[in-house]
């Protein structure tokens, strides 16, 4: 019995690993989407879930199972893709695994053990989301978030997190240094470092927190300097794009994946919030801040990028989009990475000329139902008119 089960459960992952992908028929003009995730539970290799001794493990069961595999990291080295990969266990504890793949929509396999990092936080409970960052200093960055138990308060539920910090030169061996420090935000979640120095100084993209789930007074995606990565404090956080009423980043917003550098201004895809009969729906947008000062955003389309699509509605937590990872290869075309339903990682592809042509001449949200209608029917009368000459 064993030898059969792990005969066809080896059949079935390697048929997983080599499927090609195709983009699916859905069209927006601004990327496409692919018709397989990228990454999934399947796509986790059977030596990481099962013990492969038929004396210890007869009728080949789980002994750690994985529940889901999404939120990722994405950087481009030598040619390659990597997703550095949130990866949840049935125990509810996130760990991260580093998948490497050659064409950027498939192909994805397992390096041979998921991520050790250094155990310097003995209070850590639970670490995910990591973004990655090549920096000019010579090092690859993970920014991540770091959640421990709030020691305030009898609520199991309650907990604190911060922005762990982790560096590397080859994907495979990881430091870590100490967690961010915000001085007026008591939490932080969905952090990310900009790639170059600011006068001399490391940047960080912020999300300032009241409380674990909601922001409170925070106002938007934060933006602030630190002297020493090493011992990584920020004083002043300037919000950039700022949270608004009745809009896609209404209960909350963040950074996402490592701004992508283009000659008119740094893009940003970022996660935006608004609350419903349903709960929180999470959906993915753009914005792009100035070359010459990274706190000041220069362009934001309105309304969402990408948003929950058919069976990316369904998972375990519904109505999400998520990204925390994109990449520009060497041809200028551009892969952003995005969990569904924090279940299952996809992947959506466009061109940077795309990308900048969407940033920079999409028009902004008019906020107010009156305007937007004076906005649509703008494009109907030039259409109109255009359709008429010609």
């Amino acid at each position: 019995m064993f030898n059969k089960e792990y005969e066809r459960q080896l059949s079935r992952y390697k048929a997983l690993i080599y499927r090609k992908n195709e983009k699916t028929e859905f069209y927006n003009g601004i990327y496409d989407r692919w018709r397989y995730p990228v990454l999934t539970r399947q796509h986790i290799p059977l030596f990481w879930k099962y013990d492969l001794d038929p004396k210890t493990n007869p009728y080949f069961m789980e002994r750690l199972g994985v529940n889901a595999v999404f939120n990722s990291g994405a950087i481009y080295l030598d040619g390659k893709y990597y997703l550095v990969a949130r990866i949840e266990g049935n125990d509810r504890k996130s760990f991260f695994g580093v998948a490497v793949s050659e064409s950027g929509v498939d192909g994805f396999e397992f390096m041979d053990e998921p991520v050790i990092l250094p155990d310097t936080c003995p209070e850590e409970t639970n670490v995910y989301d990591m973004r990655l960052t090549k920096h000019e200093d010579g090092y690859i960055y993970g920014v991540f978030c770091s959640e421990s138990k709030d020691t305030k308060t009898a609520d199991l539920s309650a907990a604190v997190a911060a922005a762990g910090i982790v560096r590397t030169k080859d994907m495979m061996t990881w430091e870590r240094l100490p967690n961010l420090v915000t001085k007026r935000s008591p939490q932080q979640r969905n952090v990310v470092l900009y790639p170059e120095f600011v006068n001399g100084k490391y940047a960080f993209y912020t999300r300032p927190m009241d409380d674990f789930i909601d922001t409170g007074s925070g106002g938007g995606v934060g933006f602030g300097l630190c002297d020493d990565i090493e011992h990584a404090v920020i004083d002043e956080e300037i919000i950039t794009s700022k949270r608004k009423y009745h809009t896609i980043t209404e209960a909350k917003n963040g950074a996402g994946a490592t701004p992508i550098k283009t000659d008119k201004g740094y893009i940003h895809i970022a996660h935006g919030v608004r609350n419903t009969a349903a709960g929180l729906r999470y959906v993915i947008y753009a914005f792009a801040t100035a070359l010459d000062d990274p706190s000041k955003v220069i362009a934001e389309p309105g309304g969402f990028l990408i948003a929950p699509l058919g069976r990316e509605r369904v998972g375990d937590v519904s109505n999400v989009v998520f990204t925390n990872g994109a990449i520009v290869n060497d041809r200028d075309e551009v892969f952003i990475y995005y969990a569904s339903s924090d279940t299952r990682l996809h992947v959506a592809t466009t061109t940077l000329e795309k990308l900048k042509d969407y940033v920079f001449n999409t028009p902004e949200d008019q906020l107010r139902s009156v305007d937007c209608v004076k906005q649509r029917c703008e494009l109907i009368r030039k259409n109109l008119e255009f359709m008429k000459n010609n």
